[in-house]
């Protein structure tokens, strides 16, 4: 045996046998030694949120959604998530329930718990991730696989089921998702027992794509096992890792009967534009960027830029939504022969194809738009990536779970009203568990567990500044200098931010604070005296300096309400408007209009003011926006589809705009995002 590889195997033996102690605390991202990664995150538990927007959403996150979310998929009458596994494992009787990918959504809510005891130690997280280790560890066969339908069906000798068997049943997804969260525990906490059933499960899959025929690849449907293979890579430093990964991206152009619903029609490096199944899309793309960061194949690279153009600047909806259409087709408009067009689900649709009422915009595909993002970012520090990271993170993200943490929207729409003469199949009140596909919550919840470790970065220069939040921060620059400082801010609802240098590194340090895309006029100051060089919006500003303790930065990022109009290529806004203001997009709902009057009546002209106005939605403070509307001439469009145009009544209406992220938080609602503009 070489002694290279030799001694490859010998510190994963140790990491399973003793640990790492070095592990514990380790980056969401792994993206440390990523030789084609130019920034790499802070390890986790670096960042505490203290105060401010993310601190009230970290708390209900830990005190609320991981608890009551529990509660329902260890509930076998509501969710089959963890019976699933107890019946696999040999330790209950009965059959699968559920869909194929429960075992994902589960791994995702582990996940969730993973990171929050990265923040909190609490010893109760610990004991219970522990617990459920043991449960997963007996469902798991000796081979490394494990996927709780199969392997239920196998226990009774059914001979009804085989491993990939069906390429619908999300066995490589489940897969991905238990390495993420098995990473992520290990670098949580330094224990091995989830790692060493995620070691396995890679190298099963790793030996079955060894002899996989095209056909069989098929199975990689929604591809989380880009993502999970990749920090696998990264965690255990074991090569076959890397070379699956790539593997997975080769296997996929050799489809002859691929699909856009699958993402696997056309090879993904011959791909011009985005289209098919947006969650898929997402992930595929993420799963990508995290291959470029370990090779820099620029086959890659060049794929995820025209990917990313096509998508912001023509496929997403201004909240960060992602997935315009419920079913779309594919290609569109290209073939006579009606054999070549295909159904796709939650699909990206055309070039500014983005309707309104009918919005898909699952959550899931947002925060596969979070993902993506997030790598774009660590591989090229370029600020565009973190602007639409945040921008989906404030709105299209948080849309998808209540203000309380107990309730969801699998679709985000960006208008909704009763007098639609239609039923879509998705609920557009929040509910409780979303029976047919919960894979949105644990997803929504991990996301925001882990939001700490987006905000800052490090590279070899110094320390980025990616989100802005009241917290702490304790870390370890790239060349080991120690420093600590923080962050006082209102922020999304106030662009002055505070910053303490609690201590500073011993040398010359940059760090680089993101200039938003969307703001003007920017102000740093040092000790009170500004800083004297531009500060461009969408990018980042270095400043370079010995930096002291006890150094005070002011960043001022002025917050006006603006008024956004879409391109008039997107048939379904033109002559109307969006609202926003800093990172947040607004939206009018029924529960803040005077009685008699309906949100489709209320229009907007540029000359009206809308102030900032602090309000409570259900225990969450909240920015609203009050101002004067004008309000068409009410009459009833009952049987009628035109009628002649009316003047509307100027200033006629007292408003109040709220957060896109809140609306239903009141009950039952119209609302819409996109509102008439009078010129």
């Amino acid at each position: 045996m070489r002694w290279s590889k030799m001694i490859r195997l010998l510190a994963i033996c140790l990491i399973l046998v003793v640990g790492d102690a070095s592990a514990q605390q380790k980056a969401l991202v792994n993206t440390g030694k990523s030789k084609y990664a130019k920034l790499s995150s802070v390890d986790m538990g670096d960042v505490t949120w203290t105060n401010g927007f993310w601190a009230d959403r970290f708390k209900v996150c830990r005190d609320t959604m991981i608890p009551n979310l529990w509660r329902i998929y260890t509930d076998a009458k509501v969710s089959h998530a963890y019976r699933n596994f107890e019946i696999a494992a040999g330790l209950d009787t009965g059959s699968h329930q559920g869909p194929p990918f429960h075992d994902g959504d589960f791994y995702k809510l582990f996940e969730a718990v993973a990171s929050m005891y990265a923040s909190t130690h609490d010893p109760k997280f610990d004991a219970l991730m522990d617990k459920t280790i043991a449960v997963i560890a007996k469902a798991q066969r000796a081979d490394g696989y494990i996927h709780t339908p199969t392997i239920i069906e196998e226990r009774k000798n059914s001979g009804k089921e085989k491993a990939f068997n069906d390429r619908l049943n999300f066995e490589t997804y489940n897969l991905g998702h238990l390495m993420t969260a098995a990473c992520i525990h290990y670098r949580a906490t330094g224990k091995t027992n989830m790692l060493k059933l995620a070691i396995k499960a890679t190298d099963y899959l790793y030996n079955f794509y060894k002899t996989a025929s095209p056909e069989l690849a098929r199975n990689a449907i929604c591809p989380s096992h880009y993502m999970g293979v990749v920090e696998m890579y990264r965690t255990t430093h074991d090569p076959k890792y890397l070379e699956l990964a790539k593997n997975l991206i080769n296997i996929r152009g050799l489809m002859d009967n691929g699909t856009d619903d699958n993402q696997d029609r056309i090879p993904l490096r011959q791909q011009t534009q985005a289209m098919g199944h947006a969650v898929r899309a997402n992930y595929l793309f993420a799963g990508a960027a995290d291959v470029y960061a370990e090779t820099g194949d620029t086959t890659l690279i060049h794929t995820l830029n025209l990917m990313w153009n096509d998508v912001v600047n023509r496929k997403m909806y201004i909240t960060g939504g992602c997935g315009a259409l419920y079913d779309g087709v594919s290609p569109d408009g290209t073939s006579y022969n009606p054999n070549d067009v295909q159904k796709v689900h939650q699909a990206y649709g055309r070039d500014y194809q983005l309707p309104n009422f009918t919005a898909h915009n699952e959550t899931c595909a947002n925060i596969g738009n979070v993902l993506w993002n997030w790598r774009m970012l660590q591989v090229t520090g370029e600020a565009k990536y973190a602007d639409v990271m945040e921008l989906a993170l404030y709105n299209s993200v948080l849309s998808g779970i209540s203000l309380s943490g107990r309730s969801f929207l699998y679709t985000n729409p960006l208008s909704y009203s009763d007098e639609l003469p239609f039923n879509q199949r998705w609920s557009k009140d929040r509910v409780g568990y979303i029976k047919l596909s919960n894979c949105c919550p644990p997803n929504v919840v991990r996301t925001i567990a882990e939001i700490n470790d987006y905000a800052y970065s490090v590279s070899d220069k110094g320390l980025w500044f990616n989100l802005y939040g009241g917290n702490t921060l304790t870390t370890k620059l790239k060349n080991d200098a120690e420093i600590k400082l923080s962050q006082i801010t209102s922020y999304p609802w106030d662009g002055k931010i505070s910053i303490s240098i609690d201590q500073a590194p011993d040398k010359a340090t940059s760090m680089f604070f993101r200039i938003p895309g969307w703001s003007k006029d920017a102000i740093i100051k040092i000790n009170g005296t500004a800083v004297n060089q531009v500060l461009s919006p969408g990018s980042y500003a270095e400043i370079i300096r010995n930096w002291k303790t006890g150094d005070k930065i002011e960043l001022n990022l002025p917050m006006p309400v603006t008024m956004m109009e879409a391109n008039p290529l997107v048939e379904e806004t033109r002559n109307q408007v969006a609202v926003k203001r800093g990172p947040v997009v607004y939206c009018l709902e029924s529960a803040d209009l005077e009685k008699g009057q309906k949100v489709f009546d209320i229009a907007l002209s540029a000359q009206n003011e809308l102030k900032p106005e602090m309000i409570t939605i259900d225990n969450s403070p909240i920015m609203s926006l009050t101002g004067k509307a004008d309000v068409r001439e009410e009459n009833s469009w009952k049987n009628q589809l035109y009628k002649p145009v009316t003047s509307p009544k100027q200033n006629a209406a007292n408003i109040r705009l709220i957060p896109y992220y809140a609306w239903g938080n009141r009950g039952h609602a119209d609302m819409e995002t996109w509102i008439p503009l009078d010129r």
